[in-house]
């Protein structure tokens, strides 16, 4: 059903960004949402139509905004086993394998996580984020695994968005990477944007995009005669940008093992152990895994949190680089 908020400016509000004040009276909303209405042509002020959300408003401006009933998903289910470690009546918790993308895209319309959740519960999720992706509030890479939320209602939708915009969700990821990282631990705070090279890669920019912040800590470092040095490392988001810890790890010149876009090239090893060089070849995926997540509850108003143990592929590598370094 249609949803239409009409609110009038105070005094204390004058000259405000049209898209902040909205904010401000609506908390439930997220910004995001709020600007994709407004370029969607769906903010009146004053009963004038306005698409610009940095637009200001005055004392005593009367501001409209129409939130038209979401489109239903018309997916074409996938029968996929989705392995759901939490449900209730407002969100799954699922652990997403390697191999997989999150929603329909250039290329792939039918097998992804929300045709697979179509197939699991046709029409029973979130459909602000859009017709391609309901329930869908954030993404992991399709050959990165781990945790991922999924929204059941708009509300729930709503609450989490919020969540990830002010920076409260729990994430942290473990990597194996090329190389080791000095210091140790630390936080990576840069800028992100869109590859000028390549509009399909993310890189570092010292004064464009979205600022990036990754707290990063050495788990375990691999060094021996018949192996590369590598680093097991484990990282925390305080913000999620797109490719971020894998952006990061290339700006340090320390590539994520398997990634096969941001890499760095590396001289051919003489000596490497065969069991360690044939399961590298055979590695189909980033090393990379999202194993914590947490978040505030909608509903419940209670933390929870959730973890996920490494995919076998992955813990193979690890063992085998234990067994060589014994």
């Amino acid at each position: 059903m249609e949803k239409k908020i009409n609110l009038t400016v105070d005094k204390t509000e004058n000259e405000l960004r049209v898209d902040i004040f909205i904010k401000k009276r609506e908390d439930i909303i997220s910004r995001t949402r709020i600007k994709n209405l407004i370029l969607d042509n769906k903010l009146r002020i004053n009963n004038k139509l306005i698409n610009d959300p940095s637009k200001k408003i005055y004392y005593n401006d009367e501001v409209r905004l129409v939130i038209p009933e979401p489109k239903r998903a018309s997916l074409k289910p996938y029968k996929f086993k989705l392995d759901i470690l939490f449900e209730d009546k407002d969100l799954i918790v699922l652990n997403k394998p390697s191999g997989i993308v999150i929603h329909p895209g250039a290329g792939n319309f039918d097998n992804t996580i929300v045709n697979a959740l179509m197939n699991y519960a046709n029409n029973s999720f979130s459909n602000i984020g859009g017709e391609l992706r309901p329930g869908i509030v954030h993404r992991i890479d399709k050959n990165t695994s781990g945790l991922i939320v999924i929204a059941k209602n708009n509300q729930t939708h709503e609450h989490l968005s919020n969540q990830f915009n002010k920076h409260t969700i729990k994430r942290i990821y473990q990597l194996l990477i090329w190389g080791k990282v000095r210091p140790s631990k630390g936080k990576i705070e840069t800028f992100i944007t869109r590859s000028s090279k390549n509009r399909q890669m993310m890189e570092v920019s010292n004064c464009k995009g979205k600022k990036a912040i990754t707290n990063y800590k050495t788990l375990e470092i691999f060094e021996s005669k018949n192996i590369p040095t590598l680093s097991l490392l484990e990282c925390k988001l305080e913000t999620g940008r797109t490719h971020q810890i894998r952006v990061h790890m290339n700006y340090l010149g320390n590539s994520i093992v398997g990634d096969d876009k941001y890499k760095k090239r590396f001289k051919k090893l003489k000596e490497i152990d065969p069991s360690l060089e044939k399961i590298l070849m055979k590695l189909k995926r980033q090393f990379l895994h999202a194993k914590t997540l947490g978040f505030i509850h909608p509903k419940k108003n209670k933390e929870m949190i959730f973890n996920s143990i490494l995919p076998k592929e992955l813990r193979i590598i690890l063992k085998t680089l234990r067994n060589i370094g014994k």
